[in-house]
């Protein structure tokens, strides 16, 4: 078949930096090969590139700024992404994060790519904090420019993004809505476990070190904790501080707040398995999400949650089956939805149980993958 490349359609992925894209779509790419398309992957190189190839799929090193606004080098960007399309000539483009969504969707509609997949989880930092400025405006238009015609799947991971999408006037009736929760989890990989013992109760806290993912108030929570439960608890950050993004937490910050003992900060972790295993519950206080994966792992590894009643977070937890929900930016109502947990070992692990069979019902990749490739093919 590999004699024949030119009869394959050929497929793009989009996204900004490597590492995401194995963390979230690289069994699609996979699973995409396999079902006969020519498969490309363009995004910046962080030095992981090599774990895309070896699966066969070619990647394109496409620097991009995640949230940059200085108009000049985002012209440059756009210049790069009309040289690659021309280039490349694909017959489907998929593309993840805003950024690739706005500047894909434009050049795409330039250069009359046929099929084109937006996968969107939210807008992403500009749109945080109601920011209205000249570069939300500007973003606002450029988007609706480039969702204005035919052969666009938009795929929503959530109702709410779905909504701001409408209420904004960014989608209408020509484009094919699809609604699909999450990149999915592997079940097999993420196994149903058994808890470890309660001697010391683990929480993980597994997530990008950004403000928006509510870092403040996980620490204010800790803090609160800490007077009555220090020698019952441990509290595991795991999660890189991100450096290229306007919301990270600065590496100093959770320097300050880890002691290596109640807190403990272990940094970006490639293989996550073993760290939910080793956890009793999964903490994620969240402002906004498209549908957390880490939660997702969370219920597939079958531990209980503790999230924020916020976009994407409620989608994973149903209140009292597999986890608890607190209002977005409450720490002592964080807190106590913790000690909740801390003083009841049995509602651990019936929360748990409950999680996986969510999993199963919701989350399994395999879903996942079979409605992308349905998507894929049904661009003539």
């Amino acid at each position: 078949m590999e004699g024949y490349n030119f009869m394959r359609k050929k497929l793009l992925f989009v996204t900004n930096v490597d590492w995401f894209f194995i963390s979230h779509r690289l069994i699609l790419a996979k699973e995409a090969k396999k079902n006969g398309f020519e498969v490309f992957v363009a995004c910046q190189d962080t030095g992981r590139s090599s774990e895309i190839t070896k699966i066969g799929v070619k990647f394109i090193n496409l620097p991009l700024s995640r949230s940059g606004t200085n108009p000049i080098k985002e012209l440059g960007t756009i210049f790069n992404f009309y040289k690659l399309y021309k280039k490349l000539k694909p017959d489907i483009v998929h593309h993840i994060a805003l950024k690739p969504i706005i500047y894909g969707s434009l050049t795409s509609r330039l250069l009359r790519i046929k099929g084109v997949v937006n996968a969107v989880s939210g807008l992403g930092y500009n749109f945080t904090a109601d920011r209205k400025g000249l570069v939300q405006k500007m973003m606002l238009r450029l988007l609706r420019i480039g969702f204005n015609r035919g052969n666009i799947s938009v795929i929503f991971q959530n109702e709410d993004d779905k909504k701001v999408f409408q209420d904004l006037q960014i989608i209408s009736s020509i484009n094919n809505i699809v609604k699909i929760k999450g990149s999915g989890v592997d079940l097999i990989n993420y196994p149903h476990s058994k808890l470890p013992s309660f001697e010391v109760i683990k929480i993980l806290f597994p997530t990008r070190m950004l403000w928006d993912k509510g870092v403040k108030e996980m620490r204010i929570a800790s803090e609160i904790l800490k007077e009555k439960y220090e020698d019952r608890i441990q509290i595991l950050l795991s999660g890189m501080a991100d450096d290229g993004n306007k919301a990270g937490v600065p590496s100093t910050y959770l320097e300050d707040w880890q002691d290596g003992n109640y807190v403990k900060w272990i940094g970006y972790q490639k293989e996550m398995v073993k760290i939910y295993q080793n956890s009793h519950m999964v903490v994620l206080p969240s402002y906004r999400e498209g549908m957390p994966k880490s939660l997702m792992e969370a219920c597939a590894i079958g531990r209980a949650i503790v999230t924020s009643d916020a976009v994407g977070c409620r989608e994973c937890v149903e209140e009292g089956f597999n986890g608890l929900k607190v209002p977005v930016g409450s720490s002592k109502q964080l807190a106590s939805a913790i000690e909740k947990l801390i003083l009841n070992n049995n509602l651990i692990i019936e929360l748990g149980k409950n999680s996986r069979k969510k999993a199963e019902q919701e989350f399994d990749v395999k879903g996942v993958v079979a409605k992308h490739l349905k998507l894929y093919k049904s661009f003539n």
